[in-house]
């Protein structure tokens, strides 16, 4: 029986194939105040094989209007109701659910080696259910260390969707195990989380566990699985650390030509002046004649208006972007500098730099010390360890790139040093024939990076980016 002032208008089971939802949506309409209508969304059937509609609605009105089989998930009278949810069911419904705070949300997890060979041997007899042990089918799963790659995957990601979405939200879900199924307990605790009163005194078993053996003895070639298991990194414990905050697509940054359907996504710290007068050569403008400034509806517009268009962006070797960065913003007292950003870095990370910016008694060695001391600095930022901003200018290009890709993934991501010849031919694909030479960038001042470079800088910018490096294949600069 339902409380007058019921927490929730109905609930979704987030589960996968082989994870015991079954049992647990046995259980769960056990209780007289609630009401599970099986894999509500699944896009080859409705609720279940061989059920025609749920709630009045059929599947082919389904398809066509997912929201009104929510809403009438969420409007059956006399009891809590609710379905099965699994990562590859129709998204057209999954942020509705999770942006409703009146949609009580139930995860439940089993050990993904256990549900892939659960997955493979119910594919191999065709036995999904067993209420039966004497009609039981027995078969040994063949196991594919690729296939079962791709299946972890899909389920972390899946699972990292949906606690990054109910923390943004500020939401709690009701986590269950699949050995959680057994316990009437816990059964009873997800009632009274649901707004239930009832409680049972034991739970439905008709439901039989198909496979109660050790997994090993499950599988047909199990020193296959052994070799295939002993080459995931469970604790990614290769895994670059990454402290960055995400970056958005930054898209008022972005430049257009004026004429030529290119678009350039400008990577701050990069040849980023170089290659915007290259495409504003292009149509005979001058930089500050592009288009640029745009917001994402008018760069959709923009798009619908140059059909053909292609877009493009180009990274720089990250030492060659530190010290173009670190002359540019920080040593330099010019128009460009992070003043207040360049104090800080003198007063507490004793930068050793002039006041004013390089002077006569600013010397090479000076030059490669204060380099190293930023790079210091770098470290400690990237990882979250100041309150100095992760400015885009000294951010990973990895992340920038994935800020792109949020909005407009650029067609084509080019070095520097492939900017001479890939570009010209990408204005030729635009219907430019004789496009202008790339003009090469100005040599860092007041030192070049050549005249410091060495071993021990190299270390220490390939551990600092490591994740360009990984990324983007970078070896050391010289």
């Amino acid at each position: 029986m339902i409380p007058m002032s019921k927490p929730f208008d109905y609930f979704v089971v987030f589960a996968e194939m082989r994870t015991g939802s079954n049992f647990l949506e046995t259980n769960l309409n056990a209780f007289d105040g609630l009401s599970c209508h099986g894999e509500a969304f699944n896009p080859h059937f409705i609720g279940y094989p061989n059920r025609e509609e749920i709630l009045g609605i059929s599947l082919h009105a389904r398809d066509s209007d997912p929201a009104a089989l929510l809403a009438a998930v969420k409007e059956e009278p006399g009891s809590l109701s609710g379905f099965r949810y699994f990562h590859d069911h129709d998204p057209r419904v999954l942020d509705a659910m999770l942006e409703d705070p009146r949609c009580a949300k139930i995860i439940l997890t089993r050990n993904p080696l256990d549900s892939y060979v659960s997955w493979k041997i119910a594919q191999a007899t065709g036995q999904w259910k067993l209420t039966n042990v004497k009609r039981r089918k027995e078969a040994l799963a063949e196991f594919d260390g690729v296939e079962f790659t791709a299946h972890v995957d899909a389920l972390q990601a899946f699972q990292v969707t949906l606690m990054n979405r109910l923390q943004r939200s500020g939401q709690t879900a009701f986590y269950v195990a699949y050995e959680d199924l057994q316990d009437v307990a816990v059964m009873n605790g997800l009632a009274r989380w649901l707004g239930l009163e009832e409680q049972l005194e034991e739970l439905d078993r008709s439901l039989k566990r198909q496979n109660p053996e050790p997994v090993s003895a499950k599988v047909a070639n199990p020193s296959e699985m052994a070799r295939a298991l002993s080459g995931l990194d469970r604790f990614n414990l290769t895994r670059t650390p990454n402290f960055e905050p995400r970056r958005g697509p930054a898209v008022p940054s972005y430049l257009a030509g004026v004429v030529t359907p290119l678009l350039y996504l400008p990577v701050k710290g990069g040849p980023e002046a170089e290659a915007a007068a290259w495409l504003a050569s292009l149509d005979h403008v001058a930089p500050e004649g592009l288009i640029r400034g745009m917001n994402q509806k008018q760069l959709r517009q923009w798009k619908r208006s140059n059909p053909g268009h292609r877009s493009f962006t180009v990274l720089r070797h990250p030492a060659a972007r530190a010290h173009a960065v670190f002359c540019r913003h920080i040593l330099d007292f010019g128009p460009q500098c992070y003043k207040q950003i360049r104090n800080k870095l003198r007063r507490q990370f004793k930068l050793a730099i002039p006041k004013d910016g390089p002077d006569g008694d600013y010397s090479l060695a000076d030059h490669r010390a204060a380099f190293g001391t930023f790079l210091e600095f770098l470290k400690a930022n990237l990882a979250g360890q100041t309150p100095v901003r992760v400015d885009a200018a000294w951010a990973s290009q990895a992340q920038i790139l994935a800020g792109f890709g949020d909005f407009v993934p650029p067609d084509l991501v080019l070095r520097e040093d492939e900017m001479l010849q890939e570009l010209p031919r990408l204005a030729q694909k635009a219907g430019r024939h004789a496009p202008p030479a790339v003009p090469l960038a100005a040599a860092d001042v007041p030192y070049s990076l050549d005249q410091i470079y060495d071993a021990e800088l190299e270390a220490q910018i390939a551990q600092l980016y490591q994740r360009d490096y990984q990324m983007f294949g970078f070896g050391p600069w010289r």
